[in-house]
């Protein structure tokens, strides 16, 4: 074992235990295990006439690998017919190759509290990604920043319900494009201990995550674990790109996790049903799987479904429809049949502000994503108009509801506590609950509360400002803000990451594009 992972093996040194001592203590749940059954929309000949149309894509229509000989020769290599850049699958092989990706696998983090198993029951939260702009109350909508990065970065480590740190949760784009996911991984690997993703933009980004956890966690122990996930984002319809394969193929290689995911708004870049985009769905992501396992079989892979519907009249994409949550219903069931993590849902809304329909939009995106049986929730807070801005108001406020999915999993409890029967023997006929035995052993766990919202009488709501929910949010992202203090991490470590990136970045020109 190196030097670096032998200081990570002995509790990360005594300045890392000093701070740990001086922290503000804050509570972060455990990543949700679900006692209630997942909605299956589809039945047994619906699930069947998919799984054939899928393999009939594959064979007759095929998929392009685009830009990448490598991987056209590992599929000539495989068995799949190859006409130039149009891979053509045999029915059963990619299902086949798909059989070696593992149904579950530990995401470490450097906090080994903070661990997270993807796949079975399971539900693992992580925050919004991507979007190039940032809205707050006081600043309104403009572009990322670093300073914006880590302090999402921040509120991600302290939210209670979130259990993984993300990716790109904003793209800082006052960092030159070629440099930005230095800095950005730094970030989540200084300011939190929770799991983080790797970079995909190139596969060159991709080498460096995996050398930067390899410094963080010892070499050996990347070797020989999971540390990091990454989206690989399919270009539908039926393409893949160098670029996501590059990254998939880096990741593929050194064991880390990647999503396959499809990023589809029906009508535009599927078949306007929801049969067709389920085909079309099921077809991409065999691809996708099958071929990281002809990079590495074992390789840890999750089935992704990013799918949204397009307003006919505006091109504009719409989230938290019904025929969004059918195609979530439907690609869980899909996932199950292939033994496959399932990743999708998220905060998803088209609205500009934190208002009434980011909300409505919201809470049926969650609790689609969480009835689907989704094991890693991507974008479950932060998200905004359609995936552009990340909203550090809304971040609080979704982060704030994402403990009723924590509380709606527990399911129902059928033992003798939850029977009541003790309560109901001593209050009887008439009576009230407020005072009786079994209430006070349990009113502190007895129902979810939010921490954000305001549920005092009108008369005190009004004599405290007549606040709404987006100031309330406003003042708890201050809040978490001025309390924040950096996890503990060995400063050898630390120094070895910093070192990292600025070799890096010295070593390359500015590139904004």
């Amino acid at each position: 074992m190196n030097d670096v992972a032998g200081r990570r093996a002995r509790g990360g040194g005594g300045s890392a235990r000093r701070a740990e001592r001086t922290a503000v203590s804050f509570d972060v749940a455990k990543y949700i295990s679900r006692n209630i059954p997942n909605f299956e929309i589809l039945n047994e000949e619906a699930l069947q006439i998919i799984e054939y149309n899928a393999e009939t894509v594959l064979e007759e229509i095929g998929v392009n690998f685009v830009d990448n000989p490598a991987a056209l020769d590992r599929w000539r290599a495989a068995g799949a017919d190859v006409q130039g850049e149009r891979v053509h699958i045999p029915r059963g092989l990619a299902r086949q190759l798909c059989a070696t990706a593992p149904s579950t696998f530990t995401q470490h983090a450097r906090n080994s509290d903070r661990n997270v198993e993807i796949g079975g029951r399971n539900l693992v939260l992580a925050p919004v990604y991507g979007p190039p702009f940032v809205r707050d109350r006081v600043g309104g909508r403009r572009y990322a920043t670093m300073a914006d990065f880590e302090k999402f970065v921040k509120l991600g480590y302290m939210s209670k319900w979130l259990h993984h740190s993300g990716g790109t949760v904003c793209e800082p784009t006052d960092i030159p494009v070629n440099k930005r996911h230095l800095d950005m991984l730094r970030a989540h690997m200084v300011l939190s201990d929770k799991p983080f993703m790797g970079s995909v933009t190139e596969p060159e980004r991709a080498a460096d995550s995996v050398e930067m956890s390899k410094l963080l966690f010892g070499a050996d122990f990347v070797d020989q674990n999971v540390v990091m996930t990454s989206l690989i984002n399919i270009n539908s319809p039926l393409t893949f790109d160098s670029t996501m394969m590059g990254a998939l193929e880096i990741y593929a290689k050194a064991g880390q996790a990647a999503i396959i995911s499809p990023f589809i708004v029906g009508g535009a870049m599927a078949p306007v049903t929801v049969a067709g985009t389920l085909t079309q769905v099921l077809a991409e992501v065999l691809a996708g799987v099958a071929y990281s396992q002809l990079v590495r079989p074992g390789a840890p892979v999750i089935f992704g479904a990013f799918v949204t519907s397009i307003d006919m009249n505006s091109g504009a994409p719409t989230f938290g429809t019904p025929e969004a949550a059918h195609i979530t219903y439907g690609a869980g069931q899909l996932a199950r049949r292939l033994k496959l993590p399932y990743r999708s849902g998220g905060a998803f809304c088209g609205s500009k502000l934190p208002d009434a329909q980011a909300a409505y939009e919201t809470a049926n995106s969650l609790n689609m994503a969480l009835l689907s049986g989704v094991n890693f929730m991507l974008h479950a807070c932060g998200w905004l108009e359609g995936g552009l801005v990340s909203s550090f108001e809304k971040f609080v406020m979704d982060a704030d509801q994402l403990g009723t999915l924590h509380h709606l999993a527990q399911g129902v409890m059928i033992d003798d506590n939850g029977q009541a029967m003790d309560a109901l023997r001593e209050v009887g006929p008439g009576g009230h609950f407020l005072g009786c035995e079994h209430t006070q052993k349990n009113f502190k766990t007895a129902f979810w509360r939010s921490d954000l919202f305001d549920y005092k009488p009108f008369e005190t709501w009004y004599e405290e400002g007549a606040r709404d929910t987006e100031t309330l949010a406003a003042n708890r992202v201050e809040k978490m803000i001025g309390d924040y203090q950096a996890p503990a991490l060995d400063q050898a470590v630390r120094d070895s990451i910093d070192d990292y990136v600025a070799r890096k970045k010295a070593a390359m020109p500015d590139a904004f594009i």
